[in-house]
């Protein structure tokens, strides 16, 4: 088991059980997530290009801003059409 650290207003740790990782890429589709801060599209620009190179299927999501959490209409259509998320952070 994993403990993260959420960087919320949460006052405790929680703790999330991780999923295993894929043995493998191929025939997968990983969505990338552009939280909207600057230059993060330039890291996903080139995980796009490593990911493919790899047998994956990539599908590219944008946050309307980095101040607020993805919107439920958002994460749902992520959750319902990618098998893994990869998140942009950049400054």
């Amino acid at each position: 088991m994993t403990i993260v650290l959420d960087p919320t207003a949460g006052k405790a740790a929680a703790s999330i059980e991780t999923v295993p990782r894929p043995a493998s890429l191929d025939g997968l589709t990983v969505g990338l997530l552009d939280i909207s801060k600057a230059r993060g599209d330039k890291f996903l620009d080139r995980l796009e290009e490593r990911l493919s190179e790899r047998g994956a299927t990539v599908a590219r999501y944008t946050k309307p801003t980095f101040a607020k959490p993805a919107p439920v209409d958002l994460r749902h259509e992520i959750a319902s059409n990618c098998d893994a998320v990869i998140e942009a952070l950049a400054d």
